[in-house]
């Protein structure tokens, strides 16, 4: 039994490690990740989370890991942007409001798969034009949805959160760890 990380995010590495986890292979899947016409940030985020656990070739008895990070403001899906310019736009419309930032996590093991989303409500201050400009300069931006990760520089940016913290940086802990043991890893006990 290997683990598969079908993943390339250097944040859910870190955070499996923080669980003592090393996947045995990284295989970040190619699949399309645009939204549906009409499509719902958790429902997107959800499909895009199961499509990925089930692009990833494995061997049946390996366990595939995949999640999803979506920033959702309202119906809206704000994926990762473009370009500074969108980072830009993303970051302008969510200043001083709530949002919610899903992440959906499948695993899957031979024909079987194990699913589970957590949303947690996040709050960002008003951004002035220095803090705006100082974040796109950083370019801590490329690769995040919504355009900010909360673990670097943008954590000054969010004053208040309700749900999960891992969830926000890519990967809900609590939630993963339970659906690693309900596929057979030996999450708490010596691998075999």
């Amino acid at each position: 039994m290997k683990l598969i990380l079908g993943s390339g995010s250097p944040r859910r590495r870190e955070l499996l490690a923080t669980l003592g986890v090393v996947a045995d292979d990284i295989r970040p899947p190619d699949i399309d990740e645009d939204p549906l016409p009409g499509e719902l940030p958790r429902a997107y985020c959800q499909r895009v989370a199961r499509d990925k656990a089930l692009a990833v070739k494995a061997d049946d008895d390996d366990i595939v890991l995949c999640a999803d990070t979506t920033v959702a403001l309202g119906r809206r899906i704000l994926g990762k942007p473009a370009d500074a310019g969108e980072a830009a736009a993303f970051l302008t419309q969510l200043s001083g409001r709530r949002h919610r930032v899903i992440t959906a996590v499948a695993v899957r093991r031979g024909d079987r798969l194990w699913e589970r989303d957590v949303v947690t409500a996040v709050k960002m201050k008003n951004l002035s034009n220095e803090e705006l400009n100082a974040y796109l300069a950083s370019g801590d931006w490329q690769g995040k949805a919504g355009g900010y990760g909360i673990q670097g520089m943008a954590g000054a940016f969010i004053p208040w959160i309700n749900g999960s913290f891992t969830a926000v940086v890519g990967l809900p802990l609590a939630e993963t760890a339970n659906l690693l043991s309900a596929a057979g890893y030996p999450l708490y006990k010596p691998a075999p």
